[in-house]
């Protein structure tokens, strides 16, 4: 069921792969809610997706932009402003990427090379994009921003790897950035950290089924899935959420404060 809630709302998507991605479920639920969109993610990777199919059932435009590079991403704010007729009220920053976990690196081997890209695009991005945004003052007075997180930016996971270290950077980048454009001009940045999620990018870090699994276990109401976590970056899109700011903020059915649950006691006492 549709609210109304982002009616006469102009929003930019960044990361819609596939149907799996967190960034493809979110646009869709925006649209639904009222918001016009502009999609955007790699060349490489709308060459090896699917966004045209997401484009045509959301009226979007897509626009490729390499988030690594600033004249890009100002061409990406510079294009969708001129398709809206002004500035954004929304943007979700879904993107991350590690090349040591593609080439199953251990974080203790870590190619630095690799490290330094996965960084890049993975956290450091974020500031581009606003500090970018900032400057073309391509975000409307009160919009928001939403970064997608997990969970291991403050607790280890094996075989996480380097992502881990990028996503407790974009949180730091998120709660620095709201404080800056707060004061600016009142946008507001959070992080969300939702439960592990069977999307293309997760399902390729080693021992992510057995995340899930122990996830699932833990958590008092259950995984949160994808649907769920686009509807969340809904509310945090429209005016009813216009006083939060700076927060990560979990989705993730209760397992960041879940000590331990009974079914992994049983599970451990088998």
């Amino acid at each position: 069921m549709a609210y109304n809630l982002l009616k006469g709302k102009k929003g930019i998507i960044f990361g819609a792969l596939d149907e799996n991605s967190i960034a493809w479920k979110t646009a869709l639920a925006c649209h639904a809610e009222g918001a016009e969109l502009v999609l955007t993610n790699a060349p490489i990777a709308l060459r090896m997706g699917t966004i045209n199919k997401l484009a045509e059932i959301t009226g979007a435009p897509v626009i490729p932009a390499d988030v690594t590079s600033n004249e890009d991403v100002a061409n990406l704010f510079t294009k969708s402003m001129e398709h809206f007729g002004g500035g954004v009220d929304f943007i979700l920053h879904s993107i991350g990427m590690s090349i040591n976990v593609r080439k199953g690196k251990h974080y203790t081997e870590n190619d630095y090379d690799f490290t330094h890209k996965g960084l890049d695009i993975s956290a450091l991005s974020l500031h581009r994009i606003l500090a970018i945004a900032m400057k073309m003052d391509a975000i409307n007075e009160w919009g928001s921003v939403v970064a997608l997180s997990y969970i291991a930016a403050q607790r280890i996971f094996p075989d996480y790897n380097d992502m881990a270290d990028n996503k407790a950077y974009l949180e730091s980048i998120a709660r620095n950035f709201g404080y800056q454009y707060g004061i600016k001009k009142h946008v507001r940045v959070n992080t969300v950290s939702q439960s592990p999620t069977r999307t293309t990018a997760g399902s390729g870090v080693k021992g992510f089924d057995g995340f899930i699994s122990y996830a699932e276990k833990m958590s008092p109401l259950g995984n949160a899935d994808a649907e769920q976590c686009a509807n969340y970056c809904v509310t945090l899109f429209s005016d009813l959420t216009r006083m939060v700011t700076m927060q990560n903020l979990f989705h993730d059915g209760g397992f960041s404060f879940t000590g331990v649950s009974q079914a992994v006691i049983e599970q451990m006492e088998k």
